[in-house]
């Protein structure tokens, strides 16, 4: 008689691309690198804004390699770290790739600026055929068949700017269908049992109807709010010069601050994975948007000492410790007990001291893959050295 064979783990890779070391694996049009980063030099043209921006800018491209994922893609999710100076910008633009050539067309998963007084950072919805779509921050392969990607970053300036954007990072995430968790995936190796890493305690709910240009505080301040907790931890939240705007003070102006310059104006919300990610790039960061397959993965970085943000959905019950409803939620994987379960830092809690919380190991897993595919920020400075990548490198 024959036997089924196991369920297998989610195909997920990772490609990052660091700028200027590979830019010779790409091709440049109207860029050149420099010692942070790519910047304008002599520009490809000029061509007008977007979103009803009638001003003119000046441009330039760079557009990596096809990156193949070896095996059937379903989805891929972008993430970078630049620079922009005033009226300056970026759009990220993604492709599918198979074999030898494109599989699908370009599509748009951002147009990004670290401010907002000039440029309206955000996705670009409605994009959408047969062979896939933009769904916010993912790119969702429909009826092409997709084994790769390949990005492409265009930088922007107003035409007769001095100024220019600078690119130092850009990379994404692919990951396969969704399958089921090998049995003993997610069992701790014991490397990060019992190591709790000191992330600060912010709560998000102590900003509920604040500045609803942003999203609100309350329920939907969650993502920014886990990013400046993991910016605070390692030291890089931002200086008190830079958020004097907000007032009043209120209970934590940093995250006020991040919900700011992570707010997306088409998602009309500060969630966008990436948009997170590069907030956090501004601050000195090397950070990317990734999917873990379990938590035995994420240990590898608390082992580290690298804290991270996953994101999951669930409803009241299916986490004990975890009493409410949401379709989508980050909060901060900050360690591992002794018996191996994971040590929070979630977001949304009455006060700060309400944050820390101690849950247990499957359920948690369990609603963090069937949530999101096991989505996780990468936050740490460029000198604090990555853990060991497995085979099929997911970081």
């Amino acid at each position: 008689m024959s036997t089924a064979a196991p369920p297998r783990i989610r195909d997920v890779s990772y490609r990052g691309f660091r700028l200027p070391a590979d830019h010779g694996s790409g091709a440049l049009v109207g860029l050149r690198a420099a010692p942070r980063g790519l910047v304008l030099a002599d520009p490809a043209g000029v061509r007008p804004g977007a979103d009803g921006d009638d001003r003119r800018y000046e441009w330039g491209t760079w557009t990596a390699p096809p990156v193949h994922a070896g095996f059937a893609v379903a989805e891929v999710v972008p993430s970078w770290t630049a620079e922009t100076p005033d009226g300056c910008w970026i759009e990220v633009a993604l492709r599918g790739w198979h074999a030898d050539a494109p599989a699908t067309g370009w599509y748009v998963l951002g147009r990004w600026a670290g401010d907002d007084r000039t440029v309206r950072r955000t996705s670009v919805p409605g994009q959408r055929d047969a062979t896939a779509r933009v769904e916010t921050d993912t790119l969702v392969v429909g009826e092409a068949t997709v084994s790769g990607w390949q990005a492409r970053v265009t930088l922007l300036r107003p035409a007769g700017s001095g100024l220019t954007p600078v690119l130092r990072t850009v990379g994404a995430v692919a990951t396969g269908p969704a399958s089921a968790p090998a049995p003993g995936a997610s069992r701790s190796h014991g490397r990060a049992r019992g190591r709790v890493l000191d992330v600060p305690r912010y709560s998000q709910r102590l900003h509920a109807g604040a500045y609803p240009q942003w999203g609100g505080g309350g329920d939907s301040w969650c993502s920014p709010t886990c990013t400046s907790m993991v910016l605070a931890f390692w030291g890089a939240a931002p200086p008190a010069d830079r958020y004097a705007w907000v007032d009043p003070p209120g209970p934590r102006p940093v995250v006020v601050h991040a919900a700011r310059h992570c707010f997306d104006h088409a998602y009309a919300g500060a969630g966008n994975w990436p948009f997170n990610t590069a907030y956090a790039g501004l601050h000195g960061m090397d950070a990317f948007v990734t999917r873990l397959r379990s938590l035995a993965e994420a240990e590898e970085f608390i082992a580290a000492g690298i804290p991270l943000v996953v994101s999951a959905a669930f409803r009241a019950g299916d986490v004990p410790g975890l009493d409410y409803d949401t379709r989508g939620h980050l909060i901060v994987l900050a360690g591992f007990t002794e018996a191996g379960d994971p040590v929070l830092n979630d977001p949304y809690a009455p006060d700060d001291e309400s944050v820390r919380r101690i849950v247990d190991r499957d359920r948690f897993e369990a609603v963090w893959q069937d949530g999101s595919g096991g989505m996780a920020y990468v936050i740490r400075p460029p000198e604090v050295p990555l853990p060991p990548a497995p085979t099929q490198a997911n970081w």
